[in-house]
């Protein structure tokens, strides 16, 4: 079996619910996984948005989660909520989640989340790390990639 990421309330390549963006709640959406390969000693998740107007938006990144975790419920990560794992500064400059909030009439845009299977227990990552510099920390240590796409559009 291959690592595998899912979500209840959308599946990959569907519309993600108004409440996990910008315009809802702001609030993770929930998060299952399945098939971590032997070896797996933590995992990170990062999400982010390839088809921003100003190159690649870093949305949320929480790591260092211990390879017996498989889930995070909705909610788990938000302005107002963080998550017990540390995370990321995202590209609104708050280390937390920050949900699909595309320019108004700007199109669909793609939400990638990635869980990453790591052969390490803890990132080395400075505090305060972005988006971005913890999935390139992650990578380093990558055993297995698991991908759930979804899309959130503003009208303009």
């Amino acid at each position: 079996m291959s690592l595998h990421l899912y979500s209840e309330v959308f599946a990959n390549d569907e519309s993600i619910p108004v409440a996990f963006t910008c315009d809802g709640h702001d609030h993770s959406p929930p998060l299952e996984w399945a098939g971590a390969p032997a070896g797996t000693r933590s995992f990170a998740l990062v999400c982010d948005d390839p088809d921003a107007p100003g190159g690649t938006f870093g949305h949320w990144a929480v790591f260092d989660m211990p390879p017996e975790v498989t889930f995070l419920p909705g909610g788990h990560s938000s302005r107002n909520v963080a998550s017990p794992y540390p995370e990321g500064t995202n590209d609104f400059g708050r280390a937390s989640y920050g949900g699909p909030c595309p320019p108004a009439g700007h199109g669909p845009h793609r939400y990638q989340f990635r869980l990453l299977a790591l052969d390490t227990g803890s990132l080395k990552v400075a505090e305060g790390a972005k988006v971005a510099e913890v999935e390139a920390a992650a990578r380093a240590n990558l055993l297995a990639e698991a991908q759930l796409v979804g899309y959130y559009e503003r009208e303009g």
